[in-house]
């Protein structure tokens, strides 16, 4: 069994920062990319940045030069920096990673998402 595990959310001032963190656990040989996600009430799911095992990052139009995405591979974890939050990045926010759990097979697993609240 893998599970993902966020935490980091909360309630910020427009302007604000927070910072995002989730943890990959059980049985993991390794972890191909790994990301963020979110979705506002009444809107889609929608990638918010990702990272790959090399380091390699992509970011949505609408965060570049405010999020950074990073990660630790010894512990299974990536992290979302967030600055410059605005009251449009409210939304819950979900961890997304490849695992490989066997030496042939590689699944999706999300964690259970964290709550973002930006006042303005």
């Amino acid at each position: 069994q893998v599970q993902l595990v966020e935490s980091g959310g909360g309630l910020v001032q427009a302007g604000g920062s927070l910072r995002l963190s989730c943890v990959a656990s059980g049985s993991i040989l390794s972890i191909n990319t790994m990301g963020w996600y979110r979705q506002a009430p009444g809107k889609e799911r929608d990638v918010v940045a990702s990272i790959t095992s090399g380091g390699t990052t992509k970011y949505a139009d609408s965060v570049k030069g405010r999020f950074t995405i990073s990660r630790d591979n010894a512990k299974n974890t990536v992290y979302l920096q967030m600055n410059s939050l605005k009251p449009e990045d409210t939304a819950v926010y979900y961890c997304r990673a490849l695992i490989r759990t066997t030496s042939i097979f590689e699944y999706v697993y999300w964690g259970q998402g964290t709550q973002v609240t930006v006042s303005s």
